[in-house]
C-alpha cells in the first residue's frame, strides 16, 4: 500500500470515525501497511471493526493499522476453512509449492469460491480390519436392536486389585479400607495389605459359606480348648509350705 492508497483508506475510515486525514497520517499508514494492498478485504476489515461495539460504551472506536491487518487476515482465513489441496500425480516439490500457493491465494482473495463443506471420508473398513473384529467375537454388519445392552469390556488387572473386595466392597483398582480406626490404620485410610478374602478371590478360590465359616470357628475353639486342657495337666500342683514348721 502506497501513500495515495493509504489516503484513500483513511478517507474510508473517516466515514466511520470523522477523523481528519493528513499528509503525515497517510505516510504513517503506508509505512505500517506497506505489505497490505488496498483491496475489498481491507475496506471490509474497517467495516468489521466498526461493527463490533467497544467493551466500554463510553469509549470511542478508533481503528489503527494493526486492527486492519488482523481483521483482514481473519476475513481471508475464513475462506480457507474447508480448503484442501488436490495434488497432481507425479508432481515435483516445486510444482506442488507453486500450485498450492496459487490455490490458497485464489480462494483467500475471493476470486475462486471457497469450499462450502468439509470433505467426507469414503470407503469402508479393510478386510484385515474386518477379520480382526470377527476374530474378537464381533459380528460385522448385523443390526443392533435399541434394547440391547452395550458391550462393555471388563477391566482386567493383575493381583488382588484386579477383583472387587468381598470384605470391604472396594472396587477394582482401589485399595482395601479398614472399618475401624487405630494408630497404624486411621479411619478412612487405605490398608497396606488387601483383605484375605480379596487375596483368595484373586487366586480364584471360592469364598466359604456361612455354615463353613461357623464350622471352622467351632473347630478352632475345640482345638484351643484341647490345648488349654493339656497345658493344665502339665502344670504341677502347688506345694503348701508351713512357715512355722520350716523355721
Amino acid at each position: 500500500m502506497n501513500e495515495y492508497e493509504a489516503a484513500e483508506l483513511l478517507g474510508h475510515c473517516a466515514a466511520f470515525d470523522n477523523r481528519k486525514p493528513s499528509v503525515a497520517a497517510r505516510a504513517a499508514w503506508a509505512a505500517a501497511l506497506h505489505d497490505v494492498p488496498l483491496d475489498a478485504d481491507a475496506k471490509a476489515a474497517v467495516a468489521s471493526y466498526y461493527t463490533t461495539p467497544p467493551k466500554d460504551p463510553d469509549t470511542k472506536l478508533w481503528i489503527l493499522p494493526h486492527h486492519l491487518r488482523t481483521l483482514r487476515s481473519k476475513i481471508r482465513s475464513a475462506r480457507l476453512e474447508n480448503f484442501q489441496y488436490e495434488p497432481l500425480p507425479d508432481e515435483t516439490p516445486a510444482e506442488f509449492l507453486a500450485r498450492y500457493k496459487g490455490q490458497v491465494q485464489a480462494i483467500a482473495s475471493g476470486r475462486v469460491a471457497a469450499p462450502s463443506a468439509r470433505l467426507a471420508l469414503e470407503g469402508g473398513p479393510s478386510r484385515e480390519f474386518m477379520a480382526e473384529l470377527e476374530a474378537r467375537g464381533w459380528q460385522v454388519g448385523r443390526d443392533v436392536p435399541d434394547d440391547e445392552e452395550p458391550l462393555v469390556e471388563t477391566v482386567r488387572r493383575s493381583g488382588p486389585l484386579g477383583v472387587d473386595c468381598p470384605a470391604c466392597q472396594a472396587a477394582i483398582g482401589r485399595p482395601c479400607k479398614t472399618p475401624g480406626a487405630s494408630q497404624k490404620q486411621p479411619l478412612g485410610k487405605p490398608r497396606t495389605k488387601p483383605h484375605s478374602a480379596r487375596l483368595r478371590a484373586a487366586e480364584g478360590e471360592a469364598e466359604a459359606t456361612a455354615a463353613e465359616r461357623a464350622e471352622q470357628e467351632q473347630r478352632i475353639r475345640q482345638m484351643s480348648a484341647q490345648h488349654l486342657a493339656r497345658e493344665a495337666e502339665t502344670i504341677p500342683d502347688a506345694e503348701i509350705v508351713d512357715e512355722e514348721a520350716a523355721s
